[in-house]
């Protein structure tokens, strides 16, 4: 699997498919991370969210991985044009067997990135991260999901369908189908705290974190 390819392209593809929709699905809850001080972002592509982080978090350090070089590149010039104002470090790793033996993170970002892995995979993407995460870690997650039923459903298998098709030609996707993070999250000790859906339920932001006694999960709420 490899983003390489679609890198000098993936901005302008956001933007001519989803305007500013999909940035605005993974800053949602950033407001709720105050107070971080050790970011990872992982997945991080072409370094939108880096920057929405820089500006939200002005203390804190960074730790950017992706498996794709050119997503990397794309990222640290995005950074760097911004002054690179903060402590950011940009690593190429495979996060199916990445391994982090530094100090913890106290929050976690993973947008548009867990849905590329398939079953078989996932658990232990999860699990690499969380064990790099601090014992009352938070996580941030976005990404694409089916809703439970009707027509909004059936859209969104469609959807899903072209998007998958797509990106397994274009880089090599081992995932061909959605795959929920959340037994894997909480089987690592998080617990969804907040979740808001956009574009009819196709859209999914969640803010999980690590430590709670028990879930505090507020009403779900639909947006367009």
């Amino acid at each position: 699997m490899s983003f390489d390819r679609l890198a000098p392209h993936y901005r302008w593809m956001e933007a001519i498919l989803a305007g500013g929709l999909l940035q605005r699905c993974r800053t949602h809850w950033l407001g709720e991370t105050r107070g971080a001080r050790r970011v990872l972002l992982a997945g991080e592509g072409n370094g939108r969210m880096l920057a929405a982080c820089v500006t939200a978090l002005p203390d804190a350090e960074f730790v950017v991985l992706d498996q794709s070089e050119a997503m990397l590149a794309q990222a640290r010039r995005r950074w760097l044009q911004a002054g690179g104002p903060q402590s950011v470090t940009f690593q190429q790793a495979d996060l199916r067997d990445w391994q982090h033996s530094g100090e913890k993170f106290d929050l976690v970002v993973t947008n548009f990135f867990l849905d590329c892995f398939p079953p078989t995979e996932l658990g232990q993407v999860v699990a690499n991260l969380s064990a790099a995460a601090a014992p009352s870690a938070r996580w941030l997650l976005t990404d694409f999901t089916l809703p439970e039923s009707g027509w909004r459903r059936v859209r969104a298998r469609w959807v899903l369908a072209l998007a998958y098709q797509f990106f397994r030609l274009a880089t090599g996707l081992a995932a061909g189908r959605i795959t929920a993070p959340d037994e894997a999250l909480r089987a690592q000790g998080f617990v969804l705290r907040e979740r808001q859906h956009f574009n009819h339920g196709l859209l999914q932001s969640d803010l999980w974190e690590r430590g709670m006694e028990a879930a505090t999960r507020r009403a779900t709420v639909e947006s367009a």
